[in-house]
């Protein structure tokens, strides 16, 4: 037997063995969304288990856990955005605050990790998808509820749970006469229904697709629409909408999609007719298009105030910012229309409310380099990967890529919220387009 024909030896396929909890972790921390405290600590103990895990094991079978290459871009996808908040922090405007917030978000590498082992073969990537694909839906179920009752069902469990435990309501009596739109499982103190259901939409939409064909994408489509569309985030409609054409156009093609947004105009008009708060934001973006500076100002929410006072301050800052989480500090030096009334009320903007603009106000010219690196080597591993391989990470492709869509309005990325859903939709990325469902002798034979 020559060396050429000698058998390759046995490589164990990339399971993650004792890593069977990762999706479970990963799910528990997206369910406890509404309670923040809660989520909060679900991801810090996720980040500990997974590091005492690697460190018992010395690291040995974190080729168990992870492929090489996932390994190295989940990390990389990490410090992108990690470097640019502590270069920043060094001369921010409160240099001893940022610092802190630095060191305190390393804890979100070891929870990439464990966010990337939760897609890194193919029953837990079916448990992590699928998982997902369910919680969004009953979350949409629940906002069509409140459509039809007025009260969403979820909320009212925790708010009456949050009542035997502190004998507080989840929301004041003030944050709920002001809510003007849906607010569903999160409430009407965090008016963030619209933009989270958007950005995970395509788990439910590429599920609902798989499993029941076109009809099942449809209905899917329509049932989240009606929600996104109610909760009143136009920064969402724009994120749905390109959930829509991406995901829909594989599966409907073009004439069909064009049905599709042709049923959807339909359901707007409907939607202005019987939903007063409904048709004061159509009625408000519609200024947009008056040429007016004051009227955009009021289409947009205050943000061209907002935006303006992100440029005088990259002018001011140009190459590591005023430091992440630091634009509220920085804004009244830098606010436009110093001493009027703000269209979004009392206070000072507490982020950009625009990706770009919060990278380069917050972490200047350094921090954009350093994210612009990121989406291309996450760019470069999705144009190098086989079919089967973008197959399998098309839904977190998706939401990853609709969430940073730079032409759109944001939540703030260096947030404890928003920066949390946007890495963990990194880590999905990267986990599940370089997994290894078997090894390669065996793809071999």
């Amino acid at each position: 037997m020559t060396p050429a024909t000698l058998p390759l030896p046995e490589t164990p396929a990339i399971s993650p063995q004792g890593w069977r909890w990762a999706p479970a972790w990963v799910l528990t921390f997206v369910a406890l969304w509404p309670a923040p405290g809660y989520a909060e600590a679900v991801m810090v103990l996720g980040a500990v288990a997974a590091i005492i895990r690697l460190l018992l094991a010395r690291f040995r079978g974190s080729s168990q856990l992870l492929s090489g290459p996932a390994w190295a871009l989940t990390s990389v996808m990490f410090f992108c955005y990690w470097l640019p908040e502590l270069i920043s922090s060094i001369d921010s405007v409160d240099t001893g605050r940022a610092l802190r917030e630095s060191v305190v978000d390393l804890r979100y590498l070891p929870f990439l990790w464990l966010v990337a082992a939760s897609v890194a073969n193919e029953r837990a990537r079916r448990t992590t998808f699928g998982g997902l694909a369910i919680i969004v839906g009953i979350w949409t179920v629940d906002a069509l509820l409140q459509v039809v009752s007025g009260t969403s069902p979820l909320f009212w469990a925790l708010d009456q749970l949050k009542w035997l435990i502190s004998n507080k309501p989840m929301c004041s009596a003030l944050e709920v006469a002001r809510v003007d739109r849906l607010s569903g499982f999160l409430g009407p103190c965090n008016l963030k229904l619209g933009v989270v259901i958007a950005s995970l939409s395509p788990f439910v939409l590429f599920a609902a697709g798989r499993r029941f064909g076109v009809l099942g994408w449809v209905l899917a489509a329509a049932a989240v629409g009606v929600v996104v569309m109610l909760a009143g985030a136009r920064a969402a409609w724009i994120t749905f909408a390109l959930v829509l054409v991406f995901s829909g156009w594989p599966l409907l093609g073009w004439k069909k999609l064009l049905s599709v947004f042709a049923f959807g105009a339909v359901v707007l008009v409907a939607l202005a007719v019987f939903s007063p708060q409904f048709q004061q934001r159509l009625a408000r973006t519609a200024q947009a298009v008056t040429g007016d500076e004051n009227g955009v100002d009021l289409a947009l929410s205050g943000r061209t105030r907002i935006w303006g006072a992100a440029l005088c301050m990259i002018e001011h800052d140009p190459i590591n910012g005023v430091g992440a989480r630091g634009f509220r500090e920085a804004f009244p030096a830098c606010d436009p229309a110093a001493g009027q009334v703000a269209a979004w009320g009392n206070g000072v903007a507490h982020h950009a409310h625009q990706i770009v603009l919060e990278i380069l106000s917050e972490t200047g010219i350094i921090g954009l380099l350093l994210w612009l690196a990121g989406a291309a080597l996450a760019w470069r591993a999705w144009r190098y990967a086989s079919p089967a391989d973008k197959d399998r990470a098309r839904p977190a492709m998706l939401a990853l890529a609709v969430t940073v869509f730079p032409f759109n309005t944001h939540l703030a990325f260096y947030s404890t919220f928003w920066g949390g859903l946007s890495l963990m939709l990194a880590a999905l990325y990267t986990g599940s387009l370089l997994a290894r469902d078997e090894s390669p002798a065996a793809s071999a034979r």
